[in-house]
């Protein structure tokens, strides 16, 4: 990611450089500690089982479970850690675990980075935008999320990989790394219908189901409604926040200033906000006011223009 660094007068080289340095220490105890919540909620769930809780302990369990996307996502920057081992050996599991294999996803979000909020180019803009209540409804709830990584894995399996980011040189890793990913779903299903157990049901598959909710609203803010422009500091939203969802996020509320410094591990994005704060050119007082606005525009109370920005197209 180093061509699409940010350039910035109040950081120089040597202040750069040493919040880039990485850490096993510090990438192994957040992991411990996401990983202690994952067990705590899913020790909740299993008490719940067969009572009224049992609903809201999935959401619980399911929340903890789909934030594991941001350390899959510092571990495709692979600043979740020093040792590139640890970084390949984590997003394996976290991608295994969000039907989101990491290789794919790495390149997706490269592109991302090197085109953040380009219409023609960041390809998280090929997929159109909420244009209703209705639509907002259907994004939130994660099944456009689901249907399309899906329809990813299998293709790719099938060795079809038409994406525009994806170089023909790296066409079959990405093949190979699909037909792993469905390989290692075909055997967790066998083991489950051989020892004749729903714990895979119970604790991962509806759990992420049900939990996309709080996922896809935080993911909806890194950008939505941001400007349309190359500065990494306007067209990226840092998101103030409390120590529970940084905490479960990985620090990544701070979104403009990883994009501005995408080589910054996690550990120290609170640090680069407190250099870079004055310059932050959309800040949000929290998920829900961001929410707010996008249902604003959806409803017809804010600008067209507003809207283009939900539909760049």
């Amino acid at each position: 990611m180093d061509e699409v660094v940010y350039r910035h007068p109040r950081l120089d080289r040597s202040q750069l450089r040493a919040l880039e340095t990485r850490s096993d220490a510090a990438g192994l105890l957040h992991l411990a500690a996401h990983g202690a919540a994952l067990l705590a909620s899913g020790f909740l769930l299993s008490r719940s089982l067969g009572s009224l809780w049992v609903g809201p302990a999935t959401i619980l369990h399911g929340a903890v479970l789909v934030f594991l996307f941001a350390p899959l996502h510092e571990t495709v920057h692979r600043t979740a850690f020093r040792s590139r081992w640890l970084n390949e050996a984590l997003g394996w599991i976290c991608g295994a675990l969000l039907l989101l294999p990491p290789e794919y996803f790495r390149r997706f979000h490269f592109a991302h980075h090197r085109h953040t909020q380009d219409p023609a180019r960041d390809p998280e803009l090929a997929t159109p935008k909420p244009a209703s209540f209705a639509g907002w409804l259907l994004q939130v709830s994660g099944i456009p999320y689901w249907l399309r990584n899906l329809r990813a894995v299998l293709g790719h399996a099938l060795g079809r990989v038409p994406e525009p980011f994806i170089a023909p040189r790296a066409a079959a890793s990405i093949v190979r790394e699909a037909r792993l990913l469905l390989a290692a779903y075909a055997a967790i299903a066998a083991a489950s219908a051989a020892a004749g157990s729903p714990a895979a049901l119970l604790y991962w598959v509806v759990p992420a189901l049900a939990a996309q909710p709080p996922l896809r609203i935080y993911l909806m803010a890194e950008h939505t409604l941001c400007p349309l422009v190359p500065d990494m500091l306007a067209n990226s939203r840092t998101t103030r926040s409390n120590a529970v969802v940084r905490f479960l996020a990985w620090n990544m509320p701070f979104h403009a200033e990883h994009h501005a410094f995408p080589s910054v591990p996690f550990h120290a994005l609170p640090a680069l906000h407190g250099m870079l704060s004055p310059d932050l050119r959309v800040v949000a007082t929290g998920y829900l006011a961001v929410q707010r606005d996008i249902l604003r525009v959806l409803i017809g109370r804010r600008s067209p223009a507003a809207l283009k920005r939900l539909r760049p197209d």
